[in-house]
């Protein structure tokens, strides 16, 4: 089962995120194999973390609790909120298959969040510049809740697009990069 993961940084906690900077990647190391895409969000300036989103492959929704919930940030209280979401890997790669590359472009992390009948269940035509791509679904897997989303575009309004606005009750749009222990 894929789960998305999104932990929102507490104003005022750069200083712990960055002490545990460590211990969070430790943590993300035992995760490897079931990693489908990670890496933090930023402040519109592109200075400040303020999140940090899993996308991850595991056995059930306790598996994917424990992951989210033990998380050495979440623990010490860098995290404001955790968004744990299933999710279906339309796309069917991780990022690291990403024909972009790690570094080329502006990304983003699209968050469309669900109101009414299920929106985007097929893959946009442009889907060269998306790095992950799937509806957010409850626990059981029955019910749409949103699309989440990671996309390289020239702008936000640009990465916005990937979703039919009409359709949510909110998109969020954050700077992300890919993450992970820098080699």
């Amino acid at each position: 089962m894929e789960f998305f993961c999104y932990h929102r940084d507490r104003p005022g906690s750069l200083s712990l995120r960055h002490e545990l900077l460590e211990e969070h990647w430790s943590y993300m190391d035992g995760y490897a194999q079931e990693m489908i895409a990670r890496g933090p969000t930023f402040s519109g300036d592109g200075e400040a973390p303020t999140g940090s989103v899993h996308i991850l492959d595991l056995p059930d929704p306790a598996a994917a609790r424990a992951f989210a919930f033990d998380e050495p940030g979440h623990q010490a209280g860098v995290y404001r909120d955790v968004m744990l979401r299933r999710w279906r890997n339309l796309l069917g790669r991780t990022m690291w298959d990403f024909p972009g590359g790690p570094t080329d472009g502006n990304r983003y992390l699209v968050l469309g969040l669900g109101s009414g009948r299920a929106a985007d269940l097929a893959v946009p035509p442009a889907q060269d510049e998306l790095i992950a791509y799937g509806p957010l679904l409850s626990d059981d897997g029955a019910c749409w809740l949103g699309t989440a989303a990671l996309v390289r575009a020239p702008d936000a309004d640009a990465a916005r697009s990937c979703l039919t606005p009409d359709r949510y009750a909110d998109i969020e749009v954050h700077d992300w990069q890919f993450g992970g222990r820098p080699s």
